[in-house]
């Protein structure tokens, strides 16, 4: 997407006084509580960071964004710009046993990325795209629609990672979105549906390198509810969204609830702890700019220099 128009005012702050306030938010909220790390448990996030590498943030920008980050054992990142200057400075500010991955660039310039604590993740042997083979595309079709699937506009990237005795195969997307048209929106039903058939045959198959599947990221979904076009396609073939506790969207704007966590029940399901929840740092940050500007700059300022997407975090037995 294009980059969000730089604020035209300045508000400086101080990284260490908002870090505090992120962890009083995440503590004093119990609908917001992340659960701390442990060793049998897996921390998985995903998180849109607005234009990564295309907007101009500044140094202590990225060290509140790698705060965020640090607090999960496996984060993925949409909107990672082709220039990687962006992911580089996030992975300046994490722990030095935080690694990453990134796929190539596809729609709009974008990759995906992938930062994990190599400490408590092997990574394996599979890394890709999920790549739909042109003889397959005519088994991806909905009722209603007469649309050809054409292939992605950016193929979901996968990783896998050993932690414990869970072998895990996240597949990271960003649904292509297009405008609010009925073309676009069956586009982004067709890829959807494209994922979610792909995951199911996956661990389906005798051949499969992990069944521990856990489809991840910004599936521009406005609401995850039955009657959805694009909740309807994502669920066709069997995988679930867990409810969260903290019931708000993940646009920082408005209550899509753009940005999912979906896995099957049974294998994967059953290593889910049933904790899950969407972290809405903009409740905690920039307090004083939210008071003295209102909430236009406030907007504003956050979808630049931080994100307009929150974050969604799921927890997992290990």
């Amino acid at each position: 997407m294009p980059p969000f128009e730089k604020p035209d005012f300045r508000y400086d702050y101080s990284v260490s006084a908002q870090i505090k306030a992120l962890w009083d938010y995440r503590e004093g909220k119990p609908r917001r509580a992340i659960p701390s790390k442990s060793a049998d448990r897996l921390l998985v996030a995903t998180w849109n960071v607005a234009n990564l590498g295309l907007q101009e943030r500044r140094e202590e920008d990225y060290r509140l964004i790698a705060e965020l980050a640090s607090w999960f054992d496996l984060i993925t990142i949409q909107e990672v710009n082709e220039n990687l200057g962006g992911l580089r400075a996030i992975k300046k500010h994490l722990p030095g046993e935080y690694r990453a991955l990134f796929s190539d660039p596809g729609g709009n310039r974008e990759r995906v990325a992938f930062l994990y604590d190599a400490s408590k993740l092997e990574l394996l042997e599979q890394v890709g795209e999920v790549a739909v083979p042109p003889s397959d595309h005519r088994h991806i079709k909905l009722p209603g629609i007469r649309q050809k699937f054409r292939g992605f506009d950016r193929n979901p990237y996968i990783g896998s990672f050993g932690a414990g005795s869970l072998e895990l195969a996240p597949v990271s997307v960003h649904l292509y979105f297009g405008s609010e048209s009925k073309r676009s929106l069956n586009r982004r039903s067709l890829e959807a549906y494209a994922v979610a058939r792909w995951a199911d045959l996956r661990r389906k198959s005798e051949t499969a390198y992990a069944r521990d599947i856990i489809v991840l990221g910004d599936f521009n979904l406005p609401k995850a509810v039955a009657g959805d076009p694009i909740y309807e396609a994502l669920t066709k073939r069997g995988l679930c969204l867990p409810a969260h506790s903290s019931r708000i969207g993940s646009s920082i704007k408005s209550d899509r609830q753009y940005d999912q966590i979906a896995f099957f029940p049974g294998r994967t399901g059953e290593r889910f702890t049933g904790k899950a929840g969407i972290f809405d740092f903009d409740g905690a940050l920039f307090r004083t700019l939210w008071e003295t500007r209102g909430p236009d700059d406030f907007i504003t300022y956050m979808q630049y220099f931080i994100s307009d997407h929150r974050i969604f975090w799921a927890e997992f037995e290990i």
